[in-house]
């Protein structure tokens, strides 16, 4: 079986093209390859399939993130159609490819409503875990009053006498391929193939406005700061009744005094005296789960390492969580008493060559806490 070009390439763009570019692409392909411009050619026509099925994968802002990270492989089980392509009557944009965007009704749609935008704040132990939390957000709405008709309540929206309430107008325009009928927006009703002559009067007729909303927000366990969450369908009305936006929720993580993030791992540090450095003891530290007591080992080291397997940040959208590394900081004294001064002495008479052993040196341990 023949190896599948990569889709980019199929494409003729770049890996972080834009939805445009590669929309573009696209078309300019189209008007090539298409088996109508290519009668009898099956080359041209198993070109053009693959180029539709690249199209179709890479127009797809879900199958195209699967696509960046699997490859071929992420797209198993995905169903393309690249037939679909072959008939101008099913694609809006293979037609533009031809004629521009408002053929055979492509502005006939009611315009979907926009993306809306909401923040939230968390704390390192909340990201770790996630958290269930309601943002307040400012969205446009259908309107309550008249449910989105744009009509006052007692009355209802005229069929359109322009368009007879289909919202567009055609026309027919001869092209070389034959006679197409070309289709926009009817003007007298802005597309919504209705006439409202008694308007709302909270809404003014249009049908939508202004609204605060709470929104419940699943965070999930392991996010970082900086990234976002994707609502389906919960951002801006659309217009006539057609779909919502999205709301995409941006995630802020406030710092942690305790601790500092690394990917998956944390890393705290612990202030030890030097005689319980030298002579070993238990504390107790704070980690993500909470408390924990944690062995000093006798002879511990200015930063030696001591690894907490599995008490780390949550893997993202995975499995298993990270380890939390606690750096030793080992307090030498910088004020002495004579008494305090005297006792050093004495010991440092006694030592001798064992009593210093050597180690894996200060920067080895340094760079192993922040790798």
């Amino acid at each position: 079986m023949a190896t599948k070009r990569d889709y980019y390439e199929v494409l003729g763009v770049d890996r972080d093209a834009s939805a445009a570019d590669v929309k573009k692409a696209f078309r300019r392909l189209a008007r090539e390859l298409h088996p109508d411009v290519n009668p009898g050619d099956p080359e041209a026509a198993e070109r053009f399939r693959e180029t539709s099925e690249a199209y179709e994968a890479l127009s797809n802002p879900e199958t195209r993130a699967r696509y960046d990270r699997f490859g071929h492989a992420g797209m198993a089980g995905t169903q393309f159609h690249p037939e679909q392509f072959m008939d101008f009557s099913n694609l809006s944009d293979l037609l533009g490819a031809f004629f521009g965007d408002d053929l055979f009704g492509t502005s006939r749609r009611p315009a979907r409503g926009g993306d809306a935008a909401a923040s939230v704040d968390l704390t390192l132990v909340e990201a770790a875990f996630g958290v269930t939390r309601e943002v307040d957000v400012e969205i446009i709405s259908a309107c309550d009053r008249c449910d989105g008709s744009g009509a006052e309540p007692g009355t209802t929206p005229q069929t359109c006498p322009s368009c007879g309430g289909t919202g567009h107008v055609q026309h027919v325009s001869n092209t070389a391929f034959g006679q197409f009928v070309q289709t926009a927006a009817c003007a007298a009703c802005r597309g919504r193939g209705v006439r409202i002559d008694t308007p709302c009067t909270a809404c003014r007729g249009r049908g939508r406005r202004r609204s605060q909303e709470s929104v419940e927000v699943q965070i999930p366990a392991g996010i970082m700061s900086g990234q976002r969450l994707r609502l389906a369908g919960r951002g801006h009305a659309g217009e006539a009744g057609s779909a919502r936006g999205d709301l995409y929720v941006n995630v802020s993580v406030a710092p942690d005094d305790r601790f500092e993030r690394e990917g998956n791992d944390v890393v705290s540090v612990l202030d030890v005296p030097f005689t319980r450095a030298a002579i070993g003891t238990t504390v107790t530290i704070d980690t993500l789960d909470g408390r924990q007591e944690l062995e000093v080992r006798p002879g511990t080291q200015p930063g030696e390492v001591l690894v907490l397997r599995g008490k780390g940040i949550p893997v993202l959208g995975g499995r298993g969580r990270g380890d939390h590394r606690v750096v030793m900081n080992v307090l030498v004294p910088r004020k002495l008493s004579d008494e305090q001064r005297a006792l050093l002495d004495r010991f440092e008479s006694t030592v001798d060559d064992a009593t210093y052993a050597a180690d894996d040196g200060f920067f080895h341990r340094l760079r192993t806490a922040f790798r």
